[in-house]
């Protein structure tokens, strides 16, 4: 058995969640959020058998899209020279989204 952790992007957590359960598999929901951007994100956890795992994986894979979005940075690309201390903001396009997984082995598993 395997333990399938998926981080994705709070858009994407409900369809992937989704997606999941129409397959049968059973999904726990943790918020989380991100260090860098500091958004929300949806951790997901996924029990399966082995066998199962691929399955697992290429949904997510399909459900969890990445995209470009601009952020305003905290500071001016050279800093404070020229700017007599002040801060400028400047747009940054980053990529967001995606997921994030890790699979780990289950030595026990119990239901009650």
């Amino acid at each position: 058995m395997k333990l399938v952790f998926a981080i994705v992007h709070d858009e994407d957590g409900s369809k992937v969640m989704e997606e999941l359960n129409k397959n049968g598999f059973g999904v726990t929901k943790m918020c989380s959020s991100g260090g860098f951007l500091k958004a929300g994100n949806t951790t997901l956890l996924v029990g399966v058998d082995e066998e199962k795992l691929d399955e697992v994986i290429a949904i997510i894979e399909k459900k969890s899209k990445s995209r470009k979005q601009v952020i305003n940075t905290p500071a001016t690309p050279g800093g404070m020279n020229g700017m007599n201390g002040m801060y400028m903001p400047y747009p940054v396009e980053v990529t967001v989204g995606g997921a994030t997984i890790f699979v780990v082995d289950v030595e026990k598993f119990h239901k009650v």
